[in-house]
């Protein structure tokens, strides 16, 4: 006779637990004298990764070692990594409120690794994170003109807007063309209405990248990030993994 079924319990992920210790893990508080449910604190970050499932989440694997303990990330401008390491140690109120970060400056300074480790500290807080090259999301967008559901373009951007942190490389690097400006602004409006934070890494400074992309989108990034600079010789020439 053969055994029945083994019950098994999947032990929760640190996304899974409750990071305010209300719940366990479901989204809901239950009250045995009431015998009711209520929202917990974590459910509406709960049903924010829920919907960016299908956005790219997912840290590339050049940047998956990133720390701050080590190289690159230990021969960056040390006054750069501080303020990334003030804003990481703060993850969950800097998400909360909305706060982000723009690193501009010279080609190979560390501009992208710096980001890759704030959305790595995000995603292992729990934290709902969608992470794009800009010429690639843009990409994503012109997808969603070709396909024959409706509302693909509203539901991306819906997307876009829920995400915890949204983290855009590569910000100026795409042509310039009125549909480019359009999605660029749209995209970054939208969190910017809805308070959610965005981190954008750009060659260009702030002269230059407001007339690659408009004033107004500028003004709104400026508004929602703190600048940080980076400037220096390219280090992929000596190094391969900045």
């Amino acid at each position: 006779m053969s055994p029945g079924p083994t019950s098994t319990t999947t032990p929760r992920t640190s996304a899974d637990s409750c990071p305010f210790k209300l719940c366990d893990g479901g989204g809901f508080i239950f009250e045995d004298a009431s015998n009711s449910a209520s929202d917990c604190r974590c459910r509406a970050q709960r049903v924010r990764r829920a919907r960016a499932h299908s956005l790219s989440g997912v840290i590339p694997r050049r940047y998956r070692g990133v720390s701050f303990d080590r190289p690159p990330v230990t021969e960056i401008a040390p006054p750069v990594v501080a303020a990334v390491r003030r804003y990481v140690n703060h993850i969950g109120q800097q998400l909360d409120d909305g706060r982000g970060l723009w690193f501009f400056g010279s080609v190979g300074t560390g501009k992208t690794t710096l980001a890759m480790l704030v959305s790595r500290h995000a995603l292992e807080a729990g934290r709902s994170v969608a992470i794009y090259s800009l010429p690639r999301l843009l990409a994503e967008i012109r997808t969603t003109f070709d396909d024959d559901r409706g509302n693909t373009y509203v539901d991306l951007l819906d997307r876009l807007t829920a995400v915890d942190l949204l983290h855009i490389d590569d910000v100026g690097a795409e042509k310039t063309t009125p549909w480019v400006l359009e999605q660029l602004y749209a995209i970054v409006n939208a969190r910017y209405e809805d308070e959610r934070s965005i981190i954008v890494t750009t060659n260009l400074e702030r002269s230059e990248l407001a007339e690659q992309i408009n004033e107004r989108t500028v003004s709104r990034l400026e508004e929602m990030c703190e600048v940080l600079p980076l400037w220096g010789a390219d280090a992929r020439r000596q190094r391969p993994d900045v």
